[in-house]
């Protein structure tokens, strides 16, 4: 009896793959992210695609999931490593500002707002998912602001919940306004008003 050939092992590592597949999708939107557009950013063929991933719903999801799970989303990233709050606040918004309107791979925005939010009403689970990314931004920003209350930076009747999805909210604002062409210096001049609109 022959032995049972063993499965090649996988030549590519899967979380750079999907972050090449989530920056497709993020360029060219769902329906427009063809098979040969994906496995070419992934450099993988289609049957390993296919063998790992399921299929290019399933490709997605593991996207959505990819980026919300990151650590490394550079605003949220700033915010809750500045040690002074209000500066903390100003970086938020200027990484905002720069990874909507400054990016060499054309992949714009934000992922979710840019290409899953057109997509949640058309694929099943994404519409989950996306509330699922969207609250749990809500709690990483409002837990910095429980930290500033706990060390008298921040008054004790400070709204942190509130001002943490309105804080979220101005993020895709100007995520939306930077997608639609509005140049750099007009963003940027509103980032001291956000900042009061926030803190104040």
């Amino acid at each position: 009896m022959k032995a049972k050939k063993t499965g090649r092992p996988r030549e590519f590592d899967k979380n750079e793959a999907l972050s090449a597949a989530m920056h497709v999708f993020w360029k060219q939107g769902y329906d427009g992210a063809s098979m040969r557009d994906l496995t070419a950013a992934m450099n993988i063929s289609g049957p390993s695609l296919y063998g790992v991933f399921g299929d290019k719903r399933q490709l997605f999801m593991e996207a959505i999931d990819f980026y919300a799970n990151r650590k490394a989303c550079k605003p949220l990233e700033v915010f809750e490593t500045e040690p002074n709050i209000e500066t903390a606040v100003q970086k938020f918004f200027f990484e905002v500002i720069e990874y909507s309107t400054e990016s060499v791979s054309g992949a714009k925005g934000c992922f979710l707002s840019s290409c899953v939010a057109t997509a949640a009403g058309e694929l099943e689970g994404v519409e989950e998912l996306l509330k699922r990314a969207i609250f749990d931004t809500d709690e990483r920003l409002a837990r910095r602001f429980e930290l500033e209350k706990a060390r008298g930076v921040l008054p004790d009747n400070f709204p942190s919940k509130i001002r943490a999805r309105l804080m979220f909210d101005l993020r895709q604002g100007l995520v939306f306004r930077a997608r639609a062409g509005i140049e750099p210096k007009f963003l940027l001049a509103d980032i001291e008003s956000n900042v009061r609109i926030i803190l104040g």
